[in-house]
């Protein structure tokens, strides 16, 4: 999994007024966890931009001023509720012989077969919680629907690896090829046509006097 760099300071006052004092300096109040202590420290606003703001999902590499470092995932971020800018952000660290269970993107791979017909994909899990050692963390999970027709659905056990593992039910429909409304109308369309021709071609004659009855003068 790609990594982002996070350039920090460790924090040595953890009070609200320090934690003030930083969020109007525009930097971050952060904590680490998992390590043998807990580690508070602070990096610029900027730092957080290609971690947070993105649907991708990467790692940290924590680098402090003092020459520590360590590697990381992003557990828990806190907004403000009016501004949305960033006021707190948790990590955990990681270790290379821990697993670990992080979120990862599902993306799609090919074109349906189904979509070309007119159906509609349906794409319920866009991420799916994964466990696995950090080394084995995938970058994306690759779902390939290029054999998909209408009605069929693909499920999280035909996108395991054995370098992770899945944390889903094994009934999970991570994406689905259903038949689009549309469809759906333009073939009722067609058999209501079909009835009302049907309907036509036994009202012919229908003006005809019946045999033997008195042709009209």
């Amino acid at each position: 999994m790609k990594s982002i760099t996070i350039k920090g300071s460790k924090r040595e006052s953890v009070g609200k007024v320090s934690t003030k004092a930083l969020r109007n300096a525009e930097k971050v109040p952060c904590v680490l966890y998992g390590g043998d202590k807990v580690l508070h420290f602070s990096a610029d606003e900027l730092s957080f931009k290609n971690l947070v703001y993105t649907p991708n999902v990467y790692t940290a590499m924590i680098e402090l001023e003092n020459g520590d470092s360590f590697k990381a995932i992003l557990q828990d971020i806190q907004f403000h509720p009016v501004s949305d800018k960033i006021l707190h952000i948790d990590f955990y660290q990681l270790h290379d012989d821990q697993e670990v269970t992080l979120e990862i993107p599902v993306r799609l791979i090919g074109t349906a077969p189904g979509v070309v017909a007119g159906g509609i994909v349906r794409f319920p899990y866009r991420k799916l919680r994964v466990k696995a050692l950090p080394a084995n963390l995938p970058d994306f999970i690759n779902a390939d629907i290029s054999k998909m027709e209408i009605g069929d659905k693909l499920y999280v056990t035909e996108l395991g690896n054995d370098a992770f593992s899945i944390m889903h039910p094994d009934n999970t429909v991570v994406v689905q090829v259903r038949i689009s409304r549309a469809l759906i109308l333009d073939e009722e369309e067609d058999e209501e046509g079909e009835e009302g021709e049907e309907g036509a071609e036994g009202a012919e004659g229908t003006d005809a006097p019946a045999e033997g009855a008195p042709a009209a003068e």
